[in-house]
């Protein structure tokens, strides 16, 4: 590892970030908690992981922070509940449309114009949305696509306050995220007997690895390559979560599902390198 460049290590650590991030849907699905109980256990341990690993960095606080750690809360509970309800694909393609609500509403955030390159990438991407609310569903993937889909709201939101807070409080946005899902779900935790050896360890896997050491690889990574490899190294998630899931659970996407995640992946992976090349971007007149 020390003979590679710091732009390869910063590539690895955001690939295995993204791989950590993808086995949330696996191992969602396969604890029989409920969706709070879940959240409950993941993000109390994720919170004391953090805290050990980030120690004062985590008290730091402003108001956007406590923004940005409400809208995070959100998106943690929201994917629990998508993931319970539909299928992990569902789940993960349609919170991965974050960036297009991005592109939607930073425009009026900061009172600039909506670019061409944006407005056919918003369009290409609520048509592959459209094909989740297609076919034979359950009203339990009516209501997970619909938690998935204000998890990609939610998880936009985040993204913005982000982008427009000091870096020094990034830490301290996730950590209180994690209390604030951790506080709001004890009421579902009362009855402790549900709550196996074999359930714990699959929901200390997730707080562990797929929040804590996952935004911490993260973190090592994206100051080390540009923003445009990070989100599109960060695609990969996505990609594998379902195939983790078929692969350990049996669970298989509609086939709406599999055409309508192609198509959101590939406009937004599209979209990011035409725009961060300026050679594309005057090839196509963006």
């Amino acid at each position: 590892m020390s003979t590679l460049s710091e732009h390869n290590k910063g590539i690895i650590a955001v690939f295995l970030t993204a791989i950590l991030w993808s086995s949330g849907g696996l191992l969602i699905k396969l604890v029989t908690l409920n969706s709070m109980q879940i959240s409950f256990f993941r993000c109390a341990i994720a919170a004391i992981v953090f805290a050990m690993m980030f120690r004062k960095r985590v008290l730091m606080v402003n108001k956007l922070s406590l923004f940005n750690s409400l809208a995070y809360a959100a998106v943690l509970i929201l994917f629990v509940i998508a993931t319970k309800t539909t299928t992990a694909a569902n789940a993960i393609f349609l919170q991965s449309t974050a960036p297009i609500y991005v592109l939607i509403f930073e425009p009026m955030l900061t009172k600039t114009h909506w670019e061409r390159i944006n407005i056919i990438t918003i369009v290409i991407c609520f048509l592959g949305m459209i094909l989740f609310f297609m076919g034979d569903l359950t009203p339990g993937d009516i209501q997970g696509n619909i938690a998935a889909l204000l998890a990609g709201v939610a998880f936009a939101a985040f993204f913005l306050g982000m982008r427009k807070n000091n870096p020094q409080y990034g830490e301290s946005s996730i950590f209180y995220g994690n209390i604030m899902v951790t506080l709001f779900c004890i009421p579902f935790v009362t009855d402790m007997n549900t709550i196996s050896l074999e359930n714990f360890t699959l929901v200390a896997l997730l707080g562990v690895f797929q929040i804590a050491f996952a935004y911490a690889l993260f973190s090592y990574g994206i100051k080390r390559i540009i923003a445009v490899e990070a989100s599109i190294i960060s695609l990969f998630e996505p990609v594998l979560n379902p195939i983790w899931v078929f692969i350990g659970y049996g669970e298989v996407p509609s086939f709406y599902a599999i055409i309508g995640g192609i198509i959101i992946i590939t406009a937004i992976t599209a979209r990011t390198i035409i725009y961060n090349s300026e050679f594309l971007k005057t090839k196509f007149n963006f």
